[in-house]
């Protein structure tokens, strides 16, 4: 088995062909995909078409495959394997309300958030619905010396849904409410593989910045986001029956797309690689 490996950008994605993932891989082959995965964050494996089971084989590759928070959303004789399903999705003045529709990292606000996200197409719409990704690396490494300088060490309450969210979140019971964590975490994180520094933001999910009056810590948090979302920081996924994505949640952020017809049927298979807590880029 020979890895075929074509960046997709300068900084960030990687398209590989050449294996098979209906079948087991090697060591050597497991360490080749780990050590792409660290460097480049998104990779992507067209034609694939995996089933639920071998789907779960596949992320084993990078870790344990973890529970799914949304228990609404997991098939029933795969409950590792959840789903994104058009058919799930309210619609407003004739767009449907996807969840993920802005730039973000999954469960921010857990003690230890997902190492990884992975995403399987079983059937797309003829236009639109593409995932975006945006390299929050290269994004810090490009800002200037005082700002680094000035966020190195701040830190933020991320919750189920900050009171300042640009997108919706489900509505839970006070009972449900109680179980979803809230942690503190570090605007500035390193990679636990690469060493690499990075931005660590969910608008979503942030609820301002420890020791700053509340509008000055939300424009602060704006400020670094609309830099870090930037075209030039971005690879669009214009997903196709088969592909398979997985994406690093320490390395970049990602957003869904509402841009389909409606009428039309999208879904996705899903899992979630566990993570350790968020380490800070400085001490």
């Amino acid at each position: 088995m020979e890895l075929i490996l074509r960046p997709i950008t300068p900084n960030f994605g990687l398209e590989i062909t050449g294996i098979d993932f209906s079948k087991p891989v090697n060591a050597q082959v497991k360490k080749e995909l780990n050590d792409s995965f660290s460097q480049y964050a998104v990779l992507v494996f067209p034609n694939q078409g995996l089933e639920p089971a071998e789907l779960i084989q596949f992320g084993e590759i990078f870790g344990r495959v973890m529970e799914q928070q949304l228990k609404d959303f997991v098939l029933p004789d795969f409950p590792l394997v959840g789903y994104n399903s058009t058919k799930d999705l309210p619609s407003k003045n004739g767009k449907l309300q996807v969840r993920g529709e802005n730039y973000h990292t999954d469960h921010s606000n857990d003690l230890a958030p997902p190492r990884a996200t992975s995403l399987v197409a079983v059937q797309i719409p003829s236009y639109g619905g593409d995932t975006q990704f945006v390299d929050v690396r290269q994004a810090y490494d490009d800002l200037d010396v005082d700002l680094k300088n000035r966020i190195k060490n701040l830190r933020s309450l991320h919750v189920h849904g900050s009171s300042r969210s640009p997108r919706s979140f489900a509505k839970l019971s006070p009972e449900a409410a109680a179980l979803i964590p809230r942690t503190i975490q570090p605007l500035v994180i390193r990679h636990p593989d690469s060493g690499r520094p990075a931005l660590y933001l969910n608008t979503g999910r942030m609820e301002g910045i420890e020791g700053m009056a509340q509008d000055d810590g939300f424009q602060l948090i704006e400020q670094l986001y609309l830099h870090a979302t930037q075209a030039k920081y971005e690879y669009r996924h214009q997903w196709r029956v088969g592909d398979l994505v997985i994406w690093d949640n320490r390395s970049v952020m990602h957003q869904a797309n509402a841009d389909y017809d409606p009428s039309e049927y999208r879904y996705l298979y899903r899992i979630m690689i566990a993570g350790s807590p968020i380490e800070p880029a400085f001490i």
